[in-house]
């Protein structure tokens, strides 16, 4: 095996689930004997300062002829006019996590650069590595056909089960940065609306990634008097993490776009039920569904046969409402979503498998999407 270059956008030791992909995938290819060299570039991207761009056209430029590079699509999105040049000598490998343009709050105008941008860049990449089939099939609009994808799905590190709250008050946990994509406003929104039921939400996840959207969300609590049993935690380091799982009773991200989701897949490897949306491959970890805002508790209800949680529309508050309320207010409904994720729990892939993959896909050993 040739060496590898891995070039990431700031740190790698950056706290969010595509970093922490990146991390474990490069740990798990040194560990099966890969040469990786970690390249990082300016913390910018995916929109870049000239002198962001300058620097990473300087970290291809020095990569020795024949190298395997892969970069991080936060970073190669960005680089359509370095990725076309450099693309003759070095094999490009994308990972992309999830399109850029598919970030939530960004304007018609960026959106349509960013796509444009990332389709160029993906067009000189030699293999493009995504982490769930939803990835796979929305880049089809961007032209990479089966022949140049793999799927390499994110591993989970095996975790005892939950023991939960043990208290009158049922713990809700929300893992994601505070950005607008991840829906703690929908969340919020649907929290207000709930009857008279003992819970209590702590979100961990950074409060600094996006400042403007934890000021509207605190100002949104205290508008709608519920900062007393919402905790904004912010990033927390892994054994309070672990802590914060073990004492849930429920698992919940409201986001409105998700590449994978690796928050719901370390929830349901310590057998937490989980309430979210059905986008990236949400749905195929959970396999439980509540079909909108018209949906009622009894429609959800016939729907539970081995479901690991209940699914509903990303931004549709009324029916993330029903599902927190029809979870919440039914302990037995709570009894069936958890046993559906113990099952889950036992088939989800280690980081082993994934680091296997990722070497299949980066020899050609692999098979096409």
């Amino acid at each position: 095996m040739g060496p590898l270059v891995l070039i990431v956008p700031g740190s790698l030791e950056t706290v969010s689930g595509g970093y922490a992909y990146d991390r474990r995938i490069v740990a798990g290819l040194r560990d099966r004997g890969w040469s990786v060299a970690v390249q990082e570039i300016d913390d910018s991207f995916p929109r870049p300062t000239a002198a962001a761009r300058d620097q990473a056209a300087r970290v291809l430029a020095e990569i020795p002829d024949g190298c395997s590079v892969l970069i991080d699509g936060l970073a190669l999105g960005a680089l359509p006019d370095e990725a076309e040049r450099e693309a003759a000598r070095l094999r490009l490998v994308a990972l992309v996590h999830h399109p850029l343009a598919a970030e939530t709050g960004i304007d018609e105008v960026t959106a349509f650069a960013l796509e444009k941008s990332e389709r160029r860049a993906l067009a000189a990449a030699s293999l493009v590595v995504v982490t769930s089939r939803a990835t796979a099939n929305a880049l089809t609009r961007y032209g990479v056909g089966p022949d140049r994808i793999r799927v390499v799905e994110p591993g989970t590190d095996r975790a005892p089960l939950a023991r939960g709250s043990q208290g009158a008050a049922l713990h809700l946990l929300c893992v994601a940065s505070l950005v607008p994509r991840k829906g703690h406003e929908v969340l919020f929104s649907a929290l207000a609306m709930m009857p008279d039921i003992e819970w209590r939400l702590t979100c961990a996840g950074s409060l600094k990634r996006d400042p403007s959207t934890a000021d509207r969300l605190r100002v949104r609590l205290r508008s709608d008097g519920l900062e007393d049993r919402v905790v904004l935690a912010g990033e927390v380091d892994a054994a309070t993490l672990a802590a914060l799982y073990d004492a849930a009773d429920l698992f919940v991200l409201p986001t409105l776009h998700e590449g994978y989701g690796m928050a719901v897949a370390e929830a349901l490897a310590r057998g937490l039920p989980v309430v979210g949306t059905a986008t990236g491959a949400i749905a195929d970890l959970v396999t439980g569904h509540v079909g909108g805002s018209r949906s009622s508790p009894h429609d959800a209800r016939l729907q539970l046969d081995g479901a690991a949680g209940l699914l509903v529309p990303p931004g549709d508050q009324g029916a993330l409402a029903a599902a927190l309320v029809m979870a919440l207010g039914d302990a037995h409904v709570r009894s069936q979503l958890a046993d559906g994720a113990r099952r889950v729990r036992d088939r989800l892939p280690s980081w082993e498998d994934a680091s296997a993959r990722m070497s299949e896909a980066l020899q050609g050993t692999g098979g096409p999407v």
